[in-house]
């Protein structure tokens, strides 16, 4: 059975005279995010006093009645595919999950199937209120796919657009683990950079060689070392050739953790796109056969926190490493220090 569609009324009172009717809607309907309100409008779904108003930056009336119809939301064009999902936590607006290794979050190029909004489809089937106004799950952030972790998927554009805001203002707790090629020096830091493509491959990013250019986009990792395996030949007392690495964003640039540990002389281990073979190798007998068979990034998503963006009840959910994982830090607590 198909959903009706919603009808959200608003009259203008005097405070309004004057102001951009997109802007003042966007107040109003709060559930509506402001490029959804401009496809409505734009759509003819505003009327002002009963006539149809199509000019998102008309001036607000004083006094007017202001009606906007929502149509239900269109089917989206990915199918749903049934798969199993590991899910923390999930109500009317929101989904919360652990991604898996090798699940690409969004259909490209390469992965047009499989992904994790054809699974969210199937599994939220009949409860999506429609994002942007169409039947699929919002995502509002994304874990590389070869990254491991929590994420949160909206289910109702209330959540979709609450969400965006907590990521866009940088209120959202993230906390991830990863294992690094050496230890970093100083061992607890702050990584604050500019975030841009190379130059040389547009698929990687990287810090620009000028410390005061502003390309890019702005971007800050603080770590934590956790813990140091074995001893780096080549550096002094105490510096690990590897470590157990906890990163807190204040940003959430693509490849950002990768990049910025990268950046100080860290690799992931096992990094394929940041690392190389540096990044898979420790020149260890011990660990070397393990990590010749781990090929992804050793990056883990393990804290998630936020507020509800409907209820705005304070949530936070951890996910522990996934086995592989493991098993690189019990190989890795054999290095002799």
């Amino acid at each position: 059975m198909n959903r009706p569609e919603d009808i959200l009324t608003a009259t203008a009172d005097d405070e309004a005279r004057g102001q951009r009717v997109d802007r003042w809607l966007t107040a109003q309907f709060e559930t509506l995010s402001r490029s959804r309100l401009k496809t409505l409008v734009d759509s003819g779904q505003l009327t002002c006093n009963g006539v149809v108003l199509s000019d998102c930056s008309a001036k607000v009336v004083a006094g007017a009645t202001y009606v906007l119809t929502v149509p239900p939301p269109v089917a989206a064009d990915p199918v749903p595919e049934k798969m199993d999902l590991d899910i923390l936590y999930e109500d009317d607006d929101l989904v919360v999950l652990v991604k898996p290794v090798g699940l690409a979050v969004h259909p490209a190029p390469g992965n047009w199937s499989g992904t994790l909004v054809h699974g969210l489809l199937h599994h939220c089937a009949g409860s999506l209120s429609g994002i942007g106004g169409v039947e699929r799950p919002g995502i509002v952030h994304r874990l590389d796919k070869d990254t491991s972790g929590v994420m949160v998927a909206a289910k109702s554009d209330a959540a979709h657009k609450g969400m965006t805001i907590q990521f866009s203002r940088h209120t959202v707790e993230r906390a991830y683990i990863a294992f690094t090629r050496h230890s970093p020096n100083p061992k607890d830091g702050r990584i604050e950079t500019q975030l841009m493509r190379s130059s040389r491959d547009r698929t990687k990013f990287e810090v620009p060689h000028d410390p005061n250019s502003t390309a890019g986009k702005h971007a800050i990792t603080n770590y934590v070392t956790m813990a140091r395996y074995g001893q780096d030949p080549h550096a002094s007392v105490g510096a690990g050739l590897a470590a157990k690495i906890e990163c807190r964003l204040e940003t959430g640039r693509t490849h950002q953790i990768r990049v910025h540990m990268a950046h100080i002389g860290c690799h992931l281990l096992g990094d394929p796109v940041y690392g190389s073979k540096r990044g898979r190798l420790l020149g260890s007998d011990i660990c070397d056969p393990f990590l010749r068979e781990f090929r992804r990034q050793a990056l883990h998503a393990a804290i998630l926190g936020f507020k509800h963006p409907v209820t705005g009840q304070d949530l936070r959910f951890e996910s522990e490493l996934p086995d592989d994982m493991k098993a690189l830090e019990r190989v890795l607590e054999k290095l002799p220090q």
